[in-house]
């Protein structure tokens, strides 16, 4: 029965997305359209897409299992993305937003590129921008293992089937495509959000949020008294250090490209406040998905894989259509960031390699006229390969969906934050030696961290080889010339 509402239910999503994304195809005639919808959108609809776009499958899923897998230790998540994530916006959103003003960036490392003069950071940058290749492929194999386990269908078919639909939308209708279809989904996902939170206080509590707490922490504890634990020592939260890790890896998530991008989109710079305030609101909802791992512990110990346990949840307690509703906002917060990411990545290809590099340093001669048009297409073959290369990375899926998806982040926020920190904060401009050398070592720093496995937590290492990229940028800032501004 619940496979049956699902269908009915994702075909009437599509349809939707179908219509969304003629009309956006509409509107996307320029390179600028395909990247930032022509810096013309509002505040309301970027609002939602900031939240729509942070708040992916891997988090529906991923997040919950984390939950399910490490219990309450798992809400220091909430707190690090209610706080960290919304001052990281604060803090770099207005400066972004005013010197493109100057600069008339389409994309994060286009906007590096343009405000150091150095093609070296634009080029850089655009390839750290491949770590998100994991991001997108945590969400394909959410959605894959949505249409294996609700559906039937085996995980390859389930896997190729969420990658065309991806592709296909963002294919014809870019930027716009990627907002007007995130500010549907982000009401969905939100509305979510408060269903789960509050079918535990249902089921768990009659009615109070007390009984529920204490009932939940009962059967918790009766498992695995670390599920109670505010740092539990199995988990990513294993110690009040590697929070800290979180803290930083979460405000420095306003500075990813697929969330930089929406900034750039802003009409109006006014309008900043009302934006963020929209996405606090939004994010706030959608976090409580979170305490549905919680629940499934209660109700469906012993699951092998943590990643399904939200899937498990609805389908025990749900009836047939509201847990097929919950699925079809999986599938939905798949597409709401991977559609995102597309555009940055096609962009780097497109405007800043392409046009800003090769075309401008005559490296490849096309005559001027071409060059938007030229640009449009490497943009929409890029979102091709993409889409192909993710899917190849998750053929079997990984053991922690989040786990893959924070990978993307940290590699991309531990090459690129000191840069951007330094333009917010710095008094004078620093020199382009400066943010090159935080970019390497930044990136460096994260690998190292990673591959010798001096920090455990996903989310700790990247916060550490972030602070490490930002901290370097600000000594070189002072060791290397700056530039004489005009």
């Amino acid at each position: 029965m619940v496979s049956t509402w699902l269908w009915i239910q994702f075909t009437l999503f599509m349809l939707i997305m179908v219509g969304v994304s003629i009309y956006a195809a509409r509107k996307t005639k320029t390179m600028e359209d395909f990247a930032i919808s022509g810096a013309s959108l509002g505040p309301y609809v970027l609002g939602l897409s900031l939240a729509a776009t942070l708040f992916s499958a891997a988090t529906f899923m991923g997040y919950p299992g984390y939950s399910y897998a490490w219990g309450f230790s798992n809400l220091w998540l909430y707190l690090a993305i209610f706080i960290s994530a919304p001052l990281g916006f604060i803090t770099i959103a207005k400066t972004v937003h005013k010197q493109n003003d100057f600069q008339n960036s389409l994309s994060l490392p286009d906007w590096l590129g343009d405000y150091y003069n150095s093609d070296f950071l634009r080029v850089g940058s655009g390839l750290i921008m491949l770590f998100n290749l994991f991001y997108i492929a945590a969400q394909f194999s959410a959605g894959a293992q949505i249409f294996q386990n609700m559906l039937g269908v085996n995980y390859l078919t389930g896997l190729i089937a969420i990658a065309v639909i991806v592709v296909g939308y963002v294919y014809v209708g870019g930027s716009y495509a990627d907002v007007y279809t995130d500010a549907v989904q982000a009401v969905m996902m939100a509305v979510t959000g408060l269903i789960v939170f509050v079918s535990g206080i249902i089921f768990f509590g009659d009615g109070s949020i007390t009984s529920t707490l204490k009932n939940v922490s009962d059967n918790l504890a009766q498992q695995d008294g670390k599920l109670l634990e505010v740092f539990n020592p199995d988990s990513n939260y294993y110690a009040f250090s590697a929070v800290i890790g979180l803290l930083i890896i979460q405000f420095s998530f306003s500075a990813q490209p697929q969330l930089f991008n929406k900034v750039l989109s802003l009409k109006r710079r006014r309008d900043l406040r009302k934006m963020i305030i929209v996405y606090i609101v939004a994010a706030a909802m959608c976090l409580f998905v979170l305490f549905g791992g919680l629940y499934a512990r209660v109700a469906v110990p012993g699951l092998e894989a943590a990643d399904l346990a939200l899937l498990e949840y609805v389908a025990w307690g749900f009836p047939a259509f509201l847990a097929a509703f919950v699925a079809v906002v999986i599938l939905a917060a798949a597409l709401s960031t991977t559609d995102g990411l597309f555009v940055v990545m096609s962009t780097v290809f497109a405007n800043d390699i392409f046009k800003k590099v090769l075309v401008k340093r005559n490296i490849i001669k096309v005559k001027e006229e071409n060059v938007d048009k030229i640009a449009l297409k490497i943009s929409r073959i890029a979102v091709l390969g993409v889409g192909v290369v993710a899917a190849l990375l998750v053929l079997n899926p990984p053991s922690f969906l989040a786990d893959l998806m924070w990978v993307g982040i940290s590699g991309v926020s531990a090459g690129t934050l000191g840069p951007i920190m330094y333009a917010v904060f710095g008094k004078k401009k620093a020199s382009p030696r400066a943010a090159e050398g935080s970019m390497i070592i930044g990136m460096t720093a994260y690998l190292i961290i990673v591959f010798t496995g001096i920090e455990s937590s996903p989310l700790a290492a990247g916060g550490w080889a972030t602070l490490i990229g930002i901290i370097s940028m600000f000594v070189l800032a002072n060791i290397f010339k700056r530039p004489v501004e005009a």
